[in-house]
């Protein structure tokens, strides 16, 4: 799905994958889920493209609903992998810590659910090898992605901010779709290993001034950063 020029979109509100289409090539955020794999080949040949436009991948953070088709990608077509260090042992199959209890909603969570089984959700496979992106840093990729560290969700999870798109990535930092209550707009994510600090991390991105805010799950938002930052410390505030 294009969402704009040099912009593309695979998966759906419940679990997303992004694309950004370069002269240079492509850059993919996040994998998603293992089924999506027919999803990205699909797309490619959409842009006029083939894998052997990939020129990397970056993980926002390493739960296992943005691993997907990582270590296919790697292993199989040498696709290097970025993430942030303080969520390598977790790509790799490490423990997640406990979280607090989660509002839910039985519908909703029976859609996440069934759309995950569905898109190989227990097909995962963990990653070997990673390169790290660490907050500050441009890394040397088609869009020339710039790294904002947004730990909270969890300790190594990360924003990535594409000028040439005008869109920040922001994995689960923020959520458009709250998978387990099926509410829209912009709130705080589920599954956060700390919610107050997720939130305040989200003060970082305003400074992009991006027009796209593009999160793991749930529908593009193109209102503008700061917009979407207020409304989720809204969103959390009458949470409370």
């Amino acid at each position: 799905m294009k969402l704009a020029p040099a912009l593309h979109r695979i998966g759906n509100d419940i679990v997303a994958v992004y694309l950004i289409d370069t002269p240079e090539g492509v850059t993919i955020i996040d994998a998603g889920l293992a089924g999506h794999w027919s999803e990205l080949l699909a797309e490619l040949t959409t842009m006029g493209r083939t894998l052997s436009d990939v020129k990397g991948l970056i993980l926002t953070h390493g739960d296992s609903d943005h691993l997907g088709f990582a270590e296919r990608l790697r292993r199989d077509h040498g696709v290097p992998v970025y993430i942030h260090p303080g969520d390598a042992d977790r790509a790799k199959g490490g423990a997640k810590p406990a979280t607090s209890k989660q509002t839910m909603r039985p519908a909703a969570v029976l859609t996440f659910a069934a759309y995950t089984l569905r898109k190989g959700g227990l097909r995962t496979t963990h990653l070997t090898e990673v390169l790290e992106a660490r907050d500050g840093e441009t890394l040397d990729l088609p869009g020339d992605p710039q790294i904002i560290g947004l730990p909270g969700h969890s300790e190594g999870s990360i924003a990535i901010y594409v000028p040439v798109v005008d869109a920040v990535f922001v994995g689960d930092g923020l959520t458009t779709r709250h998978v387990l209550t099926g509410q829209d707009g912009p709130q705080p994510a589920p599954f956060t290993d700390e919610p107050d600090r997720a939130i305040a991390s989200l003060r970082a991105l305003v400074a992009t001034g991006a027009t796209w805010v593009l999160p793991g799950h749930g529908a593009p938002w193109n209102g503008g950063v700061e917009a979407a930052v207020v409304a989720v410390e809204t969103a959390a505030r009458n949470a409370r």
